[in-house]
């Protein structure tokens, strides 16, 4: 129970990989408050998890919109006293296996707009609650394309490079104030997209180290140990779930 007592917002936790996290931290004792905009999805998770036993809340917040993501984190503040926990698992809109001679501006751009303004808007939030509490924890979450080159990945990888410099950034400024910003890396995860023909990953699998892509549950087991104490001396850092595609 690395997260007993601990208070989590997890944004995008209607999705898949946020959905793995969101579980991953009820699984370790911490309280959840799922945000995002698909409320069947979350609320599908909130009702599984309270049958396993675990404290969730969901709430509909567009992650775009400042004063939404604003409004939310003081609702929880209100309820459960605190944020221990900040995760973005938003995800972004990406035209990839295209070269980037042949991309238009708006197809490059748009992962990047997008993935900046949400994590910006997320991560500020969170670092003026948790701030002023001098206590926290902000997770991001990238991908192996940050560090790619190998494939045709468009403006998502400069998006994913540029969300890992926030978490550097970010975490440089606030952690005088006893909070820490760890990113999270994974490679491609097959069981976010199940219907990805077997042709289509082996490039991917071919380029790792050790045979294989991640797994959803090592991604929620890194989101936990990275947002618990026993990761208490890291900060500013990318824990690489690339299965060593990328090598630091």
């Amino acid at each position: 129970m690395l997260l007993e007592d601990k208070v989590a917002i997890v944004y995008g936790a209607g999705g898949s990989m946020g959905g793995a996290i969101t579980r991953a931290f009820a699984d370790a004792g911490a309280s959840v408050f799922l945000a995002g905009r698909n409320v069947r999805a979350l609320e599908t998770i909130v009702e599984e998890m309270r049958r396993a036993g675990s404290t969730t809340e969901s709430a509909e917040v567009d992650v775009d919109n400042p004063g939404a993501v604003a409004r939310h984190a003081e609702q929880v503040v209100a309820s459960a006293g605190r944020i221990d926990i900040s995760c973005n698992a938003v995800g972004m809109d990406a035209v990839q296996s295209v070269p980037l001679a042949e991309l238009s501006l708006d197809d490059f751009m748009t992962p990047i707009d997008q993935a900046m303004r949400r994590h910006f808007i997320t991560t500020t939030v969170a670092a003026r609650q948790m701030s002023a509490q001098s206590f926290g924890v902000i997770v991001t979450l990238t991908a192996s394309s940050a560090r790619e080159w190998r494939h045709l990945m468009g403006g998502f990888s400069i998006a994913c490079g540029a969300i890992e410099t926030l978490t550097r950034t970010l975490a440089a400024e606030i952690g005088k104030h006893g909070v820490r910003v760890v990113c999270i890396r994974p490679n491609f995860t097959p069981e976010t997209s199940p219907d990805v023909p077997a042709e289509a990953i082996r490039p991917l699998v071919e380029d790792t180290l050790i045979g294989r892509l991640p797994l959803l549950a090592e991604v929620g087991a890194a989101a936990v140990f990275a947002a618990s104490d026993r990761a208490g001396a890291t900060t500013g850092a990318v824990l690489n779930l690339t299965c060593g595609a990328i090598v630091d």
